[in-house]
């Protein structure tokens, strides 16, 4: 992480104060004091924050941490001027503190004193070695990454192997080994001896024939991942090549893989052809225009396939090879960054805690430990340690979104926002009542344990200080327009303690948000879970830092929660995270009997840094009015989350079809008897088969749910129609969502061909109206169990409810589920109060008579569900 800096020079001594001391501290943090930096004392201490005055200069903070703490503007405490000039002297408490000085100098009448302390020193060492030792672990890591699937050992089994030859008379080389050595220097340094420069060239020799091994393991494994027939045959019935291709693929990376080892193998995202995206175009609006608005669409497809495409179609294709991967890149930029409206509901999403079972009831402990568990993955995550998620546990999926989980946030800027990624943070950013802290995470090089984190977040918890002016919404900034944001940004946070404050905000690990209410489900108040998510999704509009990667969430009484940023990963991203922590800090970690984390307290640790803010009244002005923005959105929002217990993917698999299938065509009906319509919908698919995959759209509205869909309705037809008519519509939904998976889908492929034509400034009607379109029922499903990190059958209760989002469209439904386990599903359906045509609360009521309609053709037998 970038050290934060600052000028350290000695003020001038007032003649009226002669033995006014100046401590300028390059180290360790001392307990901040009740001080803004106006050179007065307190009137009131704060036990755990320490006590004693500051001076003039320091700007509340006056020290230096492991990577140069001592931020501008941070650590002081507001209070009124000194009447007593002979109380600002070191108290106890900033005795204590300065014990913990690595160097100091105080400024007296005789001269200047110097002072050092083997103690931090020690600190500041082992904060050295800790970084030298992440380095050297980039350089084993990027080594034993870039040569995969060999290794130093096979490098020493190939030397061997050809000196062992040698040695036998035998030249496996075919005369290589001798060509190499008549180019060695003769007469140069260590390559005088025959045998010497006979050793060089085999060891020339067997390390081009290892790197020449290397690439062609490499590229025979990106063929093997280039081949996706195995995706569309039919459970159970799985061809001969098939067999052979799994067998060589596991053969191939069998040896064990660190979290980007196959990153190089996996193929690039290919670009359909034309034809291929248009004729699957025009098939999946069928069903929702009439015949003359349909013959007008194909009449423009057709038009733009023959003159318009392919000139794009070229430009394409020639990014294809260029870049990694043709469509991320544009697709983070434009539907993510270069959107100038709230990203507060409109693109952040929330993830929820387990919450069938509860660990503790104790908020600072839970987030000690959620917070413990977090910085554990982290350390795993640099050091390449997670295992690759692989499909069907052999075929590995793209992990470069993990990359930028930790230490990122979205910066705004007037026409396009960026992403701030940072090597590394050694601390959180918090919120409470108004107030934030900085919370460093490490002791020297130490991680703090749990305990010791409870203990930090507790000091918060128990602060009774007040925010200071325009300090409580300040995070509102966040939640309003993107323009705004960045106007303000530029205005008021350029310089100065309001600099450091944000610079301390925005370059930590992650944020924290101590929430003073109390939120989980209750089984009997269904209300409680969508009263759960709201609090997760928009919060009060000023208690979360929405630029942040993620937030991570603690109530009041110990439930926790994320709110996920968007645009640096998708949803399985957060989840993995998310698996590793609830699992960690129930199966692994753990809490006293009274609710507390484990261990012991430390009590000389310096307590967490208030950041200091002048923030005048013109910038009060603006986070008002952001703050107005947001609330007038977050109010218009209407959640509706419930569990579904009638029936989980158990039944539905008897139904011999697939659970997403299921909910998908439920969907459809529910959606249909809602509005009396169809709509364009979107379902999110991965594409993380292909290097830098992210998502593509599978169109689930399709001419086979809307039949059988039509068929429910009319109410006449056999049972085995409606059967047969599911079983197709079924077929053709997972038919599509494998297309989507293997780069064979519609939506992204006409999104880079419309960006192109922006670029060339060519003017297309029928992209512009395809990209027009609004989808008024937005779905996901939540994945889930990509970690082990606990047998779900021993533990059925253990569950997470998944996470939602707000919806896309002012009209819309926005609708994420998660098929938690064999016997429940959670839904969590968004839609907007101003909306006349939605209403959440009726659309779930719709799904639930949905699923159980559908799940009613199958007469499935009570006794065997």
């Amino acid at each position: 992480m970038p050290r934060f800096s600052r000028e350290t020079h000695a003020p001038p001594l007032p003649p009226s104060l002669p033995d006014l001391w100046a401590t300028f501290s390059l180290q360790q943090l001392p307990p901040p004091q009740r001080g803004g930096g106006s050179g007065s004392c307190p009137t009131s201490v704060s036990p755990q924050f320490g006590s004693g005055c500051q001076v003039p200069g320091e700007g509340g903070a006056g020290a230096a941490g492991p990577e140069g703490r001592g931020d501008a503007g941070q650590g002081g405490w507001p209070h009124t001027d000194c009447s007593k000039p002979e109380l600002c002297r070191p108290t106890p408490g900033m005795a204590e503190a300065h014990q913990a000085v690595a160097f100091q100098f105080t400024v007296t009448p005789d001269g200047v004193d110097f002072r050092l302390s083997r103690e931090a020193l020690k600190h500041v060492y082992l904060s050295g070695i800790n970084s030298w030792k992440k380095r050297l672990i980039r350089i084993k890591n990027g080594i034993l990454r870039g040569v995969y699937p060999g290794s130093p050992t096979s490098w020493l089994v190939v030397v061997m192997a050809t000196m062992g030859s040698s040695y036998c008379k035998v030249d496996i080389s075919m005369g290589l080994v001798c060509c190499i050595q008549k180019y060695l220097p003769e007469r140069c340094g260590p390559y005088q001896t025959p045998q010497t420069r006979a050793l060089l060239s085999m060891a020339i020799f067997s390390t081009g024939v290892w790197v020449t091994g290397i690439f062609l393991f490499r590229q025979t494994l990106k063929l093997l991942l280039s081949y996706h027939g195995w995706m569309f045959e039919m459970h159970g019935k799985t061809s001969r090549f098939t067999k052979i291709w799994a067998i060589c693929v596991r053969l191939l990376s069998s040896r064990r893989p660190m979290l980007y080892s196959f990153q190089t193998s996996l193929p690039k995202l290919p670009v359909p052809s034309v034809p291929a995206t248009i004729q699957r175009y025009l098939e999946s609006v069928r069903p929702l225009l009439g015949d003359e608005e349909y013959y007008r669409m194909e009449t423009l497809a057709k038009e733009f396939q023959d003159k318009t495409a392919p000139r794009l179609q070229k430009y394409l294709v020639f990014k294809s090879w260029w870049a990694t991967n043709y469509v991320s890149d544009w697709w983070e930029e434009y539907v993510y960054l270069r959107g100038r409206s709230p990203i507060m509901v409109n693109s952040n999403y929330y993830v929820m805690d387990l919450v069938l079972v509860k660990n503790t009831d104790v908020q600072a402990a839970r987030v000690g430990n959620a917070v413990h568990a977090m910085i554990m993955y982290r350390r795993k995550l640099d050091r390449e340690e997670i295992k690759p998620v692989m499909a069907l546990g052999i075929v590995p999926m793209c992990c470069y979104q993990m990359e930028r989980m930790f230490n990122t946030t979205r910066i705004p800027g007037k026409e396009t926002d960026v992403l701030q990624h940072l090597a590394d943070s050694r601390h959180v950013a918090v919120y409470h009542k108004g107030r934030f802290y900085k919370v460093w995470l490490y002791e020297g090089s130490r991680l703090l344990k749990p305990r010791e984190l409870e203990m930090q977040f507790q000091r918060i918890l128990d602060d009774p200080s007040p925010p200071q002016p325009g300090e409580e919404k300040l995070a509102a900034l966040t939640a309003g327009g993107r323009v705004e944001w960045a106007q303000a940004r530029q205005a008021y946070f350029s310089s100065g303690k309001n600099k450091a404050s944000l610079d301390a905000i925005e370059r930590a690990a992650f944020f924290v948000a101590l929430d003073e209410e109390a939120h989980c489900y209750n089984p009997e108040d269904e209300a409680s879970l969508s009263l759960y998510g709201k609090a997760l999704l928009h919060g009060n509009c000023y208690n979360r830092w929405f630029d942040k990667s993620f937030t991570l969430i603690s109530f009041k009484n110990g439930q926790l929660g994320l709110n996920t940023e968007h645009a640096w990963a998708d949803a399985p991203i957060i989840g993995h995270l998310w698996e590793f922590v609830v699992g960690t800090d129930t199966f692994h970690l753990g809490y006293t009997e009274t609710g507390h984390c484990l261990g012991k307290p430390n009590s000389t640790l310096a307590p967490p840094q208030r950041l200091q803010w002048d923030i005048p009244e013109q910038c009060q002005a603006v986070i008002e009015r952001s703050y107005q923005v947001a609330r007038a959105l977050a109010d218009d929002v209407e959640l509706c989350c419930f569990q579904f217990l009638p029936f989980g993917k158990g039944l539905i698999k008897k139904c011999r079809t697939s659970p997403d299938a299921f909910v998908q065509i439920a969907l459809q009906l529910a959606h249909f008897r809602d509005k009396g319509k169809f709509c364009l919908t979107y379902e999110a698919s991965m594409t993380r088969m292909f290097r830098e995959g992210r998502t593509e759209t599978v169109r689930s509205c399709t001419s086979e749910s809307t039949a059988f869909v039509q068929a429910m309705m009319e109410g006449s037809h056999m049972k085995a129609d409606l059967q047969d008519l599911f079983r197709k519509a079924a077929q053709k939904h997972q038919n599509m969502y494998r297309l989507a998976m293997t780069g064979a889908g519609i939506d992204r492929h006409l999104f880079c061909l419309y960006l192109v034509s922006k670029y060339l400034g060519v003017s297309s009607p029928f992209l512009a109206e395809v990209l027009s379109e609004p989808w008024r029922l937005s779905t996901s499903q939540i994945p889930q169990s990509q970690i082990r990190m606990f047998d779900p059958d021993q533990y059925p209760n253990h569950l997470g409810a998944g996470g939602g989002f707000g919806p896309v469209a002012d009209d819309g439904y926005g609708v994420s589920y998660m098929i938690a386990g064999e016997n429940t599903i959670f839904f969590h359906v968004s839609s907007k109060f101003s909306s006349s045509e939605t209403n959440a609360q009726r659309f779930g009521n719709h799904i639930r008579q949905a699923l159980l309609d559908i799940a009613g053709l199958f007469q499935v037998p009570k006794a065997d569900r």
